[in-house]
């Protein structure tokens, strides 16, 4: 006789995602329609229905603002995974944690009255924490907002790591510099992810019966800041490659001088620095994944070298 699992990973389900086809969204809706389930996959972006379509997906062209699309959207999924769409950190006008809150409150009441009972939310490290962890607290408080539903709505949140392309931005100063800085410590340990071991993740727990509220952290690899940037140079030719540790101050007047929201860049520099104390990782390290992602930063290395010999 099968059990409940088997049963649960066999059964054709109707699942709706949000995040249109980005990093995370775009190889988990094709891998649930490649097990032969209904997909629904929300995007703003009406450019983006053809490419859904040809997937094999439904597209669901609207905006998270709007409650009634939302919800329309939820109605008779067995599944939803939810997410909050990055934000533009440049926009000088931007309130994140007013952002999150919003949209939070938007799934809220769409899971409320589309009725579904199996929530996937992608969180993050330091989810867990309501202060000290910088431009993440807005995640937290989305769990929080979430964990507020009624008990019969089963909620996994998805806590991953640090993105691998969180890097890209850094080939500037690789190619002009020959460093790559941060004000995080050369011999600090950090754990990173691929948007795809994360969309992996994501289907094991559509597809497991679940009760209750439940956290999954996600991570392909952990290694120090001086063996990324060993492992980044070689890619790019350059051995010498070398992390430079700056200062809180440093950190942050960079990120302004470039023109990021100031906000914006004094809280990238407090998730920067509770990485550097180790505090938006007590809980991780308290709950490390069973099993680490597939991608390594060697393999992430190659899209790193792309970038960086295209400037």
């Amino acid at each position: 006789m099968q059990s409940n699992s088997a049963k649960e990973k066999d059964r054709k389900m109707n699942i709706t995602i949000t995040g249109s086809l980005g990093h995370i969204s775009k190889p988990l809706t094709q891998h649930l329609v490649k097990e032969g389930h209904s997909v629904t996959v929300i995007s703003s972006n009406p450019e983006k229905q053809e490419e859904i379509t040809a997937i094999g997906a439904i597209p669901a062209i609207g905006s998270l603002e709007n409650v009634d699309f939302i919800t329309s959207s939820f109605t008779n999924a067995d599944v939803v995974y939810c997410m909050i769409p990055p934000a533009n950190y440049f926009d000088h006008t931007l309130d994140l944690t007013a952002y999150y809150l919003r949209l939070g409150r938007n799934y809220v009441e769409a899971i409320k009255q589309s009725a579904v009972k199996r929530v996937i939310n992608l969180s993050t490290i330091g989810g867990h924490l309501s202060q000290g962890n910088g431009i993440l607290k807005g995640a937290h408080y989305v769990e929080n907002l979430l964990n507020e539903l009624p008990s019969d709505v089963s909620i996994t949140h998805i806590r991953p790591t640090e993105f691998y392309y969180n890097l890209l931005p850094q080939v500037h100063s690789a190619k002009i510099n020959g460093f790559i800085a941060s004000n995080i410590g050369n011999e600090v340990v950090n754990s990173w992810v691929s948007p795809v071991d994360i969309a992996r993740a994501i289907a094991e727990e559509i597809t497991t019966s679940f009760d209750g509220r439940k956290v999954r952290y996600v991570a392909s690899e952990e290694l120090t800041y001086n063996e990324l940037a060993a492992t980044l140079g070689k890619a790019i030719g350059n051995p010498d490659l070398k992390w430079l540790s700056i200062t809180d101050e440093q950190m942050k007047d960079g990120l302004v001088s470039v023109g990021m929201n100031p906000g914006i860049a004094a809280g990238l520099t407090e998730m920067y620095a509770a990485i550097n104390s180790g505090l938006l990782y007590e809980d991780y390290n308290l709950h490390k994944p069973t099993n680490y992602g597939k991608i390594k930063m060697k393999d992430f290395a190659n899209d790193f070298a792309l970038a960086y010999n295209k400037l």
